[in-house]
């Protein structure tokens, strides 16, 4: 029996269970490294089926290792934590938890994890060793993945792979390509002092107001023209903030926002850019200025070998398994795993074909539960296909 019969076998009769899991997880969320429970429900499923998690330092997190030690191991990953957010779903097993939902299906992530590992620790035997990796604050930046891999994670890894929800693709639909599938992603906010004044008399003072338009057009414009236009460089604000009356120029302004970039090698050279075109930009104002850049994640780049082995594990679902994408401008801190060991990411279809597209992170999205029995048939089809390369 193949592997891929076996967790046909295994879904047969633990597929209520996975969907009451993700049930749970997602009425129980919990923000990033506060999944304590996330990780004590998760270790307490995997020690009822015999096996020997490990929790990671500081009490989120956990791994666990199980088959053949005289072999490559490989590591499938899924991350826990959920979003500061409400949720507006109206599902019976909506958040419990005020002000905190699983808006990004980090909760099918961690079921699907769970429901393959059991699935394939059940199976006699297996090709290669394999790792559980259940990471807890992806949605912390710079991510707590660079947690797991300092906590070792990684040790005897020969490779990794992860799967994403994607709502814009149909249940029973994987999709993923090789090269970058995700975007560097930063963060900026820039606070601006001015002594202030009257706004009949911007010449004797530093026009904050105007200062803060200047940066707003200025810095989007300027970067597009200093990036190759090739390595898709969004640079976007999300907040500006400054003043209370209409004819008293503020002493103090802030904005905020986000870069992302599909080019790793842009990415390195991004803060500095940024802070140069800043200071040429406000140096005839007479405002001074301080920039908080909060580095994010590099693009997740697939390895082509790993990409293989993906594809592979997706076309062994059907003919029709295997969809097309392209690199997205979100950022994904699976990347860091990348950067130390070969690996894969894919998008795992969740949208049920019928109804609005949601986007992920809006307070209304929730997962067609069919996507967890796909999911669990990949990661459990990723370790029959690894051990043929």
């Amino acid at each position: 029996m193949t592997l891929s019969d076996h967790a046909e076998r295994w879904l047969a009769t633990n597929y209520g269970d996975l969907v009451g899991w993700r049930r749970h997880l997602h009425a129980n969320p919990e923000l990033g490294r506060q999944e304590f429970e996330t990780t004590k429900f998760v270790a307490t499923r995997l020690a009822e089926a015999g096996l020997n998690p490990k929790i990671l330092p500081g009490g989120t997190g956990l791994t666990c290792d199980f088959g053949p030690e005289d072999r490559p191991r490989i590591a499938l990953r899924a991350d826990m934590d959920a979003l500061p957010m409400d949720e507006r779903t109206g599902l019976p097993f909506a958040s419990t938890v005020p002000n905190v939902a699983h808006a990004c299906g980090h909760d099918g992530h961690t079921a699907v994890l769970l429901g393959a590992g059991l699935a394939l620790a059940s199976a006699p035997t297996l090709p290669v060793g394999v790792r559980l990796v259940f990471q807890a604050a992806e949605e912390l930046m710079p991510g707590g993945a660079l947690d797991a891999i300092s906590a070792g994670v990684l040790a005897g890894v020969s490779r990794i792979f992860a799967l994403h929800c994607d709502p814009r693709l149909e249940v029973g639909k994987v999709a993923t390509i090789p090269g970058p599938i995700t975007s560097a992603a930063d963060q900026m906010e820039i606070t601006l002092h001015s002594p202030g004044g009257h706004t009949s008399r911007p010449h004797l003072t530093g026009d904050l107001v105007y200062a803060l338009g200047t940066l707003i057009t200025g810095v989007p414009g300027i970067l597009s023209r200093r990036v190759d236009p090739r390595h898709s460089t969004v640079m976007v604000w999300g907040a500006v903030n400054a003043g209370f009356a209409s004819n008293a120029i503020p002493q103090t302004g802030t904005l905020a926002g986000t870069i992302r970039t599909a080019s790793r090698d842009a990415w390195v050279e991004m803060e500095s850019i940024v802070r140069e075109i800043v200071s040429s930009l406000l140096a005839p104002l007479n405002v001074d200025h301080t920039v908080l850049y909060r580095r994010g994640v590099p693009p997740v780049v697939n390895e082509e070998l790993s990409t293989r082995i993906m594809t592979h594990a997706i076309e062994a679902l059907g003919p029709e398994a295997l969809a097309d994408t392209k690199q997205s401008g979100g950022g994904e801190d699976f990347s860091w795993y990348l950067e130390e060991v070969p690996g894969a990411m894919a998008r795992l279809g969740v949208w049920p074909g019928v109804g609005p597209q949601l986007d992920l992170h809006q307070p209304n999205f929730d997962l067609d539960e069919r996507a967890l029995g796909v999911g669990v048939r990949v990661l459990v089809n990723i370790v029959e296909q690894a051990a043929a390369f």
